[in-house]
């Protein structure tokens, strides 16, 4: 008992819930820890990444393409270290695959402790129960026709490595 009053202490001292909530629409070069909880997709042209969805069913995927998604919670440690890996990947390889759409789904800890109704349920929908975990899609037609789940630290090579092939297999 002591340790769970403790606990609902540092949330009362430590979370802000309006700051994780965020807005649709928000860019930010990288997603950190504190960032708002939601569904970003990386925007080339801006080099910024787009919070795209916060509340609501999750619309992912949103039409035809490949995707290459990245469920980040914010309290998992290995998350932190594939951040190193993950964002300078999207940044040096994303424009060699013009056809695949970056996202990051962030929650503090999977759907149990987030403030995006849509980041949750995209964690929901896709049976997310691991670390980092990166799911590669391809959609034709509006269906998923092709799908990859990788779990734990990638690194660039590796990234580069399973999506290439995973482009290859889904033409």
């Amino acid at each position: 008992m002591e340790k769970d009053l403790l606990e609902l202490l540092k949330k009362m001292l430590y979370s802000d819930p309006e700051k994780k909530k965020g807005r649709e629409g928000l860019e930010v070069d990288q997603i950190e820890p504190d960032s708002p909880h939601g569904i970003y997709v990386y925007d080339f042209n801006k080099e910024k990444w787009i919070l795209r969805q916060v509340s609501g069913e999750p619309q992912l995927p949103w039409g035809d393409g490949y995707y290459a998604i990245y469920f980040d919670n914010a309290k998992c440690p290995a998350c932190r270290s594939y951040d190193n890996y993950w964002y300078p990947f999207v940044k040096l390889f994303g424009k060699l695959f013009s056809n695949v759409n970056y996202v990051v789904v962030l929650c503090d800890w999977f759907s149990r402790e987030c403030y995006s109704e849509a980041a949750s349920g995209a964690f929901k929908k896709f049976d997310v129960h691991a670390s980092p975990t990166t799911i590669f899609l391809s959609v034709n037609g509006g269906e998923v026709k092709g799908k990859n789940e990788v779990s734990g630290v990638k690194k660039i090579d590796e990234l580069l490595s399973l999506l290439t092939d995973f482009i290859q297999k889904h033409r």
